[in-house]
């Protein structure tokens, strides 16, 4: 890479890195993108719930996002991991993998998560086509089908309020004994949500679509989609090196700005939120980018 210096590196180049980098060249800012290659979503066949680009698939709305950043001719791109991130006086060094040394004055957070997914087959192989995360991006196309929450203690009954407005036919299982205090399962039975306590072997599946949970006392229940909320940890490996603190649920924490703890730094997309989806992640990305173009301008001024 002949240029080594810019006004800001950005990390992920999926729709938030997309996004701040758009804002930034669209200021005459010198940026570069370094992106894995590895999004959330890839899995995913189809977004939703995004304006304009609502059903599309993941990565053809990320190489519509692509093509219009590439506009700007001071903005560059680079597919790679990396491997070192740390704070140098007023300025930042950024190490990739093949060992370069990449320099800037700011930094932009928009690395993924990686989803910790629980050791039971076949929920791997259905994540983002029949097992979800979240209704808004994928409810409405499975509205009144025959559904399932994979859930225990508070999150699932708050997730079963969500979850009931899209289907009627809805069970929540706890995978073992259920941590509901008593009224939380009287609100379940009252709303006529069956509650399944049995502990799950398997997920029998079709080329990712769910046919049936099977459970390990030998029973089974068929399903058409099923509701998950699995712990993550961030897919950032530099972020120590980098300082920034983590928030109790373990996001990178942020401020009203998209700036984190660390000076110079700031973060956006799904490693600052619970909101994973692409129309939050396109808009934090374009905020976090106006606010360090702002912090560049103050500081030129």
């Amino acid at each position: 890479m002949e240029n080594k210096n810019f006004d800001v590196i950005i990390i992920g180049g999926s729709y938030a890195g997309l996004s701040a980098g758009m804002a930034l060249g669209r200021s005459l800012r010198n940026v570069l993108i370094i992106n894995d290659g590895k999004p959330c979503n890839r899995q995913t066949p189809y977004s939703h719930n995004f304006i304009t680009h609502d059903g599309k698939t993941p990565k053809e709305i990320g190489e519509l996002a692509k093509k219009d950043v590439e506009k700007y001719d001071t903005v560059q791109f680079y597919d790679g991991t990396v491997i070192k991130a740390v704070k140098k006086a007023a300025d930042f060094e950024v190490e990739i993998l093949s060992g370069e040394k990449l320099y800037s004055k700011k930094i932009i957070l928009a690395s993924e998560i990686k989803d910790l997914f629980p050791d039971i087959p076949g929920f791997a192989e259905c994540w983002g086509i029949s097992v979800l995360h979240c209704p808004y991006c994928h409810g409405y196309e499975v509205k009144n089908e025959v559904t399932g929450i994979l859930s225990n203690g508070e999150m699932a009954f708050e997730f079963s309020k969500l979850i009931f407005n899209m289907t009627k036919n809805l069970t929540l299982f706890t995978n073992g004994k259920a941590s509901l205090t008593s009224e939380q399962i009287e609100k379940l039975n009252q709303n006529k949500i069956n509650l399944n306590e049995d502990e799950i072997e398997r997920i029998k599946h079709e080329s990712g679509n769910i046919q049936k949970v099977i459970f390990k006392n030998g029973n089974s229940v068929s399903l058409k989609v099923l509701y998950a909320k699995v712990p993550f940890e961030q897919n950032f490996n530099a972020l120590e090196n980098l300082g920034c603190e983590l928030t109790e649920q373990g996001f990178i924490k942020a401020d009203a700005m998209q700036k984190t703890s660390v000076s110079g730094v700031f973060a956006c997309g799904d490693n600052v939120t619970m909101m994973r989806s692409v129309a939050n992640a396109v808009a934090q990305g374009n905020f976090a980018g106006a606010m360090v173009n702002k912090e560049l301008s103050d500081k030129a001024f």
